[in-house]
């Protein structure tokens, strides 16, 4: 084996950016198979809107994670740490490499380090969130996350409902910010974990990211949201390129806007994936045009092996 011990091999960075193709050919240099921590990419009625691999693709390696759920599931973080933890030991089992890969950083961080614990929220809670952002809709919801959590405000994707109520649920539950219960001590894992991250210049990864919209478009992204519209109140459809498509299809914008819409969020999204990751010391980057073999042999040169 390439490798003494078992490793999970991270392969991270923003939307578009290329992180499917480099990680099919790390799990094929190491003989090995891939887990996606794209949280979109979890449900297998979202196909196009979250870019799930193409056929070719999830044929040239094992894929795991990959549209096997549906939106009518409840599937959180925790459930996926928990299962993604037993899939590991079963992987690390055949060998000593496994590639995880995916821009959800969240996702990243709940198998590699443990999530932070939060309080148990009361049903009653959860209840009247739901209820003040269909009464009164998500603004108000978003004034109160600003006043009472400026900090986690400024990180958290304030454009989804589900987010901005999984926060307020602990502010409302603990009398305390959101914030204050992340980076807590994490879980020590019985693996050895790498991180490889893909960049760009700005102005590239924002050109990459409107020309991946127009392809889904033409691709039928909108016929894609039309058959999903009836759900479109269901957590997991409350996500850039679905949203902005709700909105057009309710007549409250034309097409163009709802397209240019999708562009400006995916935008700010990979910002938000940027400003996540960077957080993180222990990532090696590399230019996203850097070949495999040469970012497998940083791999191994910087890591002994």
């Amino acid at each position: 084996m390439p490798f003494k011990s078992s490793t999970l091999i991270c392969v991270v960075g923003p939307t578009a950016i290329g992180k499917t193709k480099l990680a099919i050919e790390l799990a094929k240099a190491f003989n090995t198979e891939i887990i996606s921590a794209d949280s979109r990419q979890f449900f297998k009625e979202m196909t196009i809107g979250t870019a799930v691999p193409s056929t070719d693709e999830l044929r040239a390696a094992p894929h795991h994670f990959i549209q096997n759920k549906t939106i009518f599931e409840p599937y959180s973080v925790g459930d996926f740490e928990t299962e993604a933890l037993q899939l590991l030991d079963n992987l690390f089992a055949k060998n000593n490499v496994v590639i995880m890969v995916g821009g959800s950083g969240l996702y990243v961080d709940a198998v590699t380090k443990g999530l932070d614990e939060f309080p148990k929220i009361p049903n009653k809670t959860r209840e009247a969130l739901n209820s003040e952002l269909q009464e009164n809709g998500l603004k108000a919801l978003q004034q109160e996350l600003k006043e009472e959590d400026p900090s986690y405000y400024q990180k958290v994707d304030y454009q989804n409902p589900h987010r901005v109520i999984r926060a307020l649920e602990v502010i409302r539950t603990s009398g305390k910010p959101y914030s204050s219960f992340l980076n807590q001590e994490k879980k020590q894992r019985p693996f050895k974990t790498i991180y490889v991250g893909l960049t760009a210049a700005r102005e590239l990864i924002y050109d990459r990211i409107n020309k991946r919209v127009e392809i889904m478009m033409e691709a039928g992204l909108l016929e894609e949201v039309k058959q999903l519209t009836p759900y479109k109140n269901l957590n997991a459809l409350q996500t850039v390129g679905y949203r902005e498509l709700f909105h057009y299809l309710g007549g409250n914008s034309s097409l163009e806007k709802a397209v240019s819409e999708i562009k400006k969020n995916t935008r700010r999204f990979a910002k938000r994936q940027n400003t996540w990751f960077k957080k993180n010391d222990s990532i090696m980057w590399f230019d996203y045009e850097t070949t495999a073999s040469e970012i497998i042999s940083t791999i191994k040169s910087k890591n002994a092996l």
